[in-house]
């Protein structure tokens, strides 16, 4: 796949069996030197690593980035249903427990006992960071980017009765935007509506009409989108939220191409992802649609799905953490209090927070050669 992908060596594919999975992944570096996993978050593939692969393998490390599960061409080989992920299908299998699990059995299978590092960007950030904080025998460093890690939802207690859960914040979120002029939504609520895999991919009438979609998407949430001016929101208010763009919060009676299609740069136009490599991504998500990764949303947004990471509440992260995000992304500021949580829950993070300039939210896409390795 990486030859299919036009990516030259170092980086080289494999596809191994995962739990029930095969998992297609890129690699780079010598098997012999210590690991280090990256993960990608929404709407992304292993290849989004595809400069940093060569960096780290330079560096010393033998770098794995997986497909995860429903992205690219990662297969569930027990699923009975044929072609892309469709909505009816039970979520169950996305959760993040499970999500983790995959990334456990990927080291074994590897070969490893021990991982040097484990990054991820976005909804990867997230994996990464339960990751750590579930195993931090088998993680020993963790780096979050561009979404911080919040931890494990905690339970309430005689101190704090009233402590909300993930669902009830969310709940609160949306009946406040819904009070806006005009109403506005939550992107993660329409992500696990079934309206959004069909705005996305099935109202996408060919694979150029995706390959714009997801051109104007990139483009919004990278630095390169001159209204992007990320900052600390005072409050978990609506009308603190009301200033965030709104491929975050949207337009209530837009759908995500709608309201980022106006947008969309001409082609050849952006400086980092050029059309060649836009076509990767185009191929793939007209291949498989986007349910599969939408259905991690679903399950975050789903009390029931969430309720197994209870056992790990008021858990810490205790392997040294680091952050790095664009300081064009939106995503670092758009919960507030989200960051100073993160410092809590990795209390080992201490100044590793970076911002890096001219990077928005694609920071490994954007600015590469920024991320240097580290050996703290």
């Amino acid at each position: 796949m990486a030859e299919a992908w036009g990516l030259p060596a170092p980086i080289s594919s494999g596809t191994l069996r995962i739990n029930d999975l095969a998992m297609h992944y890129l690699y780079a570096g010598k098997p012999e030197s210590p690991l280090v996993l990256l993960l990608h978050g929404f709407p992304e593939l292993s290849f989004s690593w595809r400069s940093v692969l060569p960096l780290l393998a330079e560096a010393g490390f033998f770098v794995v980035a997986p497909d995860q599960r429903g992205y690219g061409p990662t297969v569930s080989v027990s699923r009975n249903a044929p072609g892309p992920v469709k909505y009816d299908e039970d979520p169950a299998p996305y959760r993040m427990f499970n999500l983790v699990r995959d990334v456990v059995a990927l080291v074994y299978a590897l070969g490893y006992e021990k991982v040097h590092a484990i990054v991820g960007h976005d909804f990867g950030s997230m994996v990464a960071g339960f990751s750590a904080l579930i195993r931090p025998d088998l993680f020993t460093r963790v780096v979050m980017m561009s979404a911080p890690f919040t931890g494990a939802p905690a339970y309430p207690t005689p101190k704090k009765p009233s402590l909300p859960n993930t669902v009830t914040l969310i709940n609160y979120i949306r009946g406040a935007l819904a009070e806006l002029q005009p109403p506005r939504k939550l992107y993660q609520l329409y992500f696990t509506s079934p309206a959004a895999n069909v705005d996305m991919h099935t109202r996408m009438n060919n694979p150029e009409d995706l390959r714009t979609f997801l051109r104007a998407y990139f483009h919004v949430k990278s630095a390169d989108w001159a209204s992007n001016d990320p900052h600390p929101l005072p409050a978990l208010t609506a009308s603190a939220l009301a200033v965030v763009p709104e491929y975050y919060i949207m337009d209530m009676a837009r759908t995500m191409p709608e309201t980022v299609l106006p947008h969309a740069p001409a082609q050849g136009e952006s400086r980092w992802l050029p059309d060649a490599e836009l076509a990767v991504y185009g191929a793939e998500f007209t291949r498989t649609g986007f349910q599969g990764g939408l259905n991690w949303y679903r399950c975050m947004a789903d009390e029931t799905a969430t309720a197994e990471l209870l056992m790990f509440a008021g858990k810490r992260v205790e392997v040294p953490a680091m952050f790095v995000a664009g300081r064009k992304d939106w995503g670092v500021w758009q919960a507030p209090g989200a960051v100073e949580k993160m410092k809590e829950v990795c209390p080992r993070m201490g100044a590793r927070f970076h911002l890096i300039e001219g990077a928005g939210h694609w920071v490994q896409m954007e600015q590469p050669l920024d991320l240097q390795p580290s050996s703290s």
